[in-house]
């Protein structure tokens, strides 16, 4: 299948209720915030992560769709499988001298493996697989009001040890958000596609795993997150026709209620109550005039 050949900008919208999206490990599990605004975080490592699941398991056994950042994986094993097809014999931390020999190793891990081609890879490990640049990059995603996160006590009826069995029950804690709607900004280099084989159906299965991934990474953790929407603004040329960020300025968020909806953050709404649903705002898109070049695409939502 031939590489991508549109530039894409993106906006993808996902929610939380009571559920912690992205807990932060420097901060005893706390979800990830901003300490100057309290908006909430997620990071695109985290985001990254539920693609690799779904695709991993929607193509399980398919090949050309093998998750090279696994559960588990060995990385240097997987690097070996590349010299073993092109029958070639690793150096210690080298690659092969030959260019072309090089290519043919670092082309191989992309063809197979479907986050490599989509967003890259540092494989310039003790066996050297190069180094690949992706094309699909992720923001951060940052909540589009601020959150107020709270720690909840839990408590265990049973104990780990035999000699524990008269004392009281274990309490806990966990945390969670009540409501929070996030928003992530994503990128699509098709120059970069080119070097690494990303592709029509690439792309497919990448919008398909921003709008399921979360029905597969249920946990008492998380609660229940959703994707919400998906806006895509596709270029007619590899380069673009206008930048990115003029775009997702076309697009705004307003909290509703009582009938009335507001931009996010006008005075007017702060007497207003907290957000606990996604009813509770709407997603308005410019679409007058756009740059020559530009369609705006939603592929769900």
């Amino acid at each position: 299948m031939s590489h991508l050949t549109n530039r894409y900008d993106f906006l993808f919208f996902f929610d939380v209720e009571n559920g912690n999206p992205n807990g932060d490990p420097d901060a005893g599990n706390l979800p990830r915030m901003d300490p100057e605004t309290n908006h909430g975080l997620v990071s695109d490592v985290s985001l990254k992560r539920k693609i690799r699941n779904y695709v991993g398991d929607a193509r399980e056994g398919e090949q050309g769709f093998e998750i090279y950042m696994a559960e588990k994986a060995v990385l240097n094993r997987q690097h070996a499988r590349a010299y073993e097809a092109q029958d070639l014999k690793p150096a210690s931390k080298k690659l092969p001298k030959q260019e072309e020999e090089a290519h043919r190793i670092t082309a191989w891990m992309c063809r197979n493996f479907f986050d490599i081609r989509t967003f890259g890879a540092v494989m310039t490990t003790e066996v050297n697989a190069g180094q690949v640049r992706g094309p699909v990059q992720l923001s951060f995603a940052r909540s589009v009001e601020p959150i107020m996160p709270l720690e909840i006590s839990i408590t265990r009826s049973s104990v780990t040890n035999e000699k524990d069995v008269e004392k009281e029950r274990t309490m806990g804690r966990k945390h969670i958000v009540p409501y929070g709607l996030y928003m992530a900004h994503g990128f699509i280099n098709a120059k970069l596609a080119e070097k690494t084989g990303f592709s029509e159906g690439d792309l497919a299965l990448l919008w398909d795993a921003l709008r399921d991934m979360y029905d597969l990474d249920r946990s008492a953790a998380r609660g229940l997150m959703a994707g919400r929407r998906l806006l895509a603004f596709r270029h007619e040329s590899a380069l673009g026709n206008a930048q990115a960020h003029r775009l997702f300025e076309r697009v705004s968020v307003h909290r509703c209620h009582g009938g009335e909806c507001l931009p996010v953050g006008d005075n007017r709404t702060h007497n207003w109550p907290p957000a606990r649903a996604f009813s509770d705002y709407r997603i308005k898109v410019d679409t007058e005039n756009l740059p020559d070049g530009v369609t705006l695409l939603e592929p769900w939502g």
